[in-house]
């Protein structure tokens, strides 16, 4: 079966429900969630803590297990559904770069920041010569503003904020048509903050990236020209448009602090 081509939406969900965990303890994280994300575009998601934001991202970027999963609705990223296996999988974490919560911490100990950077694209590509490896490494380190011996080290010879970009290098290094981050800010010093931003506009305004973020800083959402949706047990309960004011679920009155408001 030939995969499908990509259109001009990056995602969209159609009344999408998630389901976490699996027999007496499974329980439904995301509950009817219509979004569309348009290549280009950014969309933050934001809630308190065990609103369903990380089981949305983990669902939508094609790398969720058995514990996370689609039970209602249905869901396109990047022309593919996150339900489908085999190929069709392959090709949409290719296009689709993840960062997933705890990928800075998660990073694997016993690989180089170089070595972590190269595999998704030795995965992709395993007889790329070493000297294009080399310039991707040194290109990604610099995007990410650390230093080109970094390649060399090994994750904890970093601080949590040096590897979170590291991180987001990784995720970044297939040129992804989506980014799905999940609080991409993470440990990373108020300083150097600007590194995830411009990273993200950057591939926007140059590739058509489009940007799906999970994030309680309005401030970050802001400073990227984000949409934003606000999740409560599960639900969509806030939502803020472009240049729009924000439309609150009635009685949602927290969605007001996720979207800047009072």
């Amino acid at each position: 079966m030939a995969l499908p081509k990509l259109t001009e939406w990056a995602l969209r969900l159609d009344d999408l429900s998630v389901a976490r965990g699996r027999g007496p303890s499974s329980m439904r994280a995301v509950d009817g969630v219509r979004a569309e994300l348009p290549f280009g575009s950014a969309l933050v998601v934001s809630g308190p803590t065990g609103s369903g934001k990380s089981s949305l991202a983990l669902a939508l970027s094609g790398r969720a297990g058995r514990d996370t999963r689609i039970v209602g609705g249905s869901a396109v990223v990047c022309g593919i559904s996150p339900e489908r296996r085999g190929r069709a999988r392959n090709v949409l974490t290719f296009r689709v770069g993840f960062l997933s919560q705890d990928a800075g911490p998660g990073l694997d100990p016993d690989r180089t920041v170089g070595e972590l950077i190269s595999l998704p694209l030795l995965e992709r590509e395993p007889r790329l010569a070493r000297r294009q490896l080399e310039i991707r490494v040194s290109n990604l380190l610099d995007e990410v503003r650390l230093p080109l011996g970094a390649a060399g080290k090994f994750p904890h010879e970093l601080s949590s904020g040096m590897r979170q970009r590291v991180a987001l290098a990784v995720a970044l290094v297939l040129d992804p048509r989506l980014l799905i981050a999940d609080e991409p800010l993470a440990g990373i010093d108020i300083e150097v903050r600007h590194v995830v931003r411009d990273a993200i506009l950057r591939r926007r305004e140059e590739w058509g990236m489009a940007a799906l973020i999970v994030s309680n800083d309005v401030e970050f959402a802001q400073e990227i020209g984000a949409e934003q949706l606000v999740l409560d047990r599960g639900s969509v309960v806030g939502v803020r448009r472009a240049g729009e004011e924000p439309l609150i679920t009635p009685g949602a009155r927290e969605a007001h602090a996720f979207l800047g408001g009072a």
